[in-house]
């Protein structure tokens, strides 16, 4: 839940620019040619995305991006209801995350004909630590309290697939990325709030006890709301890189007029 409204704060306070483009080839970003025989392009496009996401984390202020790693974030309401597994009553403050500096772009290839994208990406760790008030509920437990807190995920897995319209603007070329679909796994999650429960010690480890033994059914009841935020970040992301970098900069031999 928390990397859910972590990543949807991302969404929210990023809004792409109209077309403030970069007219020149940015050093971050490799042309390759799509015509070339296919096992060449990809091995050519997945090095340019990864040199492109090298690029990301540290911000890229002529396109808007704000810095990613570390991630530092005032204040998130979280509210989750419904009958499903999780309902959450909750806000975070003096939030860091650290971990998208160390994205693996594991391939990436583009359709030919529509220029749509499929990425998969890995991330080894993802840490976040900041201040909780909660009242809610996750699978059987019931939760209250607020204190210090850290969630702190390994080896995500993500396959993106981008669905992309190419327009044309001022002579250039550009993908505009009108939606992704994201599948993802998780390999690991670690977790700990304190004061829970008005400091009750004993509800408290035990609580937190049972949700690091049961990491798996917590992130299976999240994973939801997780597969959509992944999407809308990546899809913020990817709309900042791409409605403000021309194609023509990533392929080389475009021939659309």
């Amino acid at each position: 839940m928390v990397l859910y409204e972590l990543l949807l704060f991302c969404v929210v306070n990023s809004v792409p620019s109209a077309y403030a483009y970069l007219d020149k080839q940015p050093h971050y970003v490799k042309t390759c040619m799509i015509k070339q025989p296919k096992e060449i392009f990809i091995n050519c496009s997945t090095t340019s995305v990864q040199g492109l996401f090298n690029e990301i984390p540290k911000g890229v202020p002529e396109i808007g991006l704000q810095v990613l790693d570390p991630l530092e974030v005032p204040v998130l309401n979280i509210l989750q209801g419904g009958g499903g597994p999780v309902t959450v009553n909750a806000s975070l403050s003096n939030v860091k995350v650290l971990g998208f500096g160390n994205t693996k772009i594991l391939y990436n290839s583009v359709d030919p004909i529509t220029y749509d994208f499929y990425t998969k990406l890995s991330l080894p760790r993802l840490r976040i630590d900041g201040y909780y008030e909660l009242l809610g509920r996750i699978l059987v437990i019931p939760l209250r309290g607020k204190g210090s807190c850290w969630f702190d995920a390994k080896n995500l897995d993500i396959n993106v697939k981008s669905d992309v319209i190419m327009e044309k603007h001022d002579g250039f070329h550009f993908f505009n990325v009108t939606k992704v679909h994201v599948k993802f796994s998780i390999g690991g999650l670690k977790l700990h709030m304190g004061n829970l429960f008005d400091g009750i010690k004993a509800l408290e480890d035990s609580t937190n006890a049972y949700l690091n033994a049961n990491w798996r059914p917590v992130a299976e009841s999240l994973n939801p709301i997780l597969s959509k935020t992944i999407e809308d970040i990546m899809l913020d992301i990817l709309q900042k890189v791409f409605d403000n970098i021309p194609a023509n900069f990533f392929l080389g031999d475009l021939d659309l007029d």
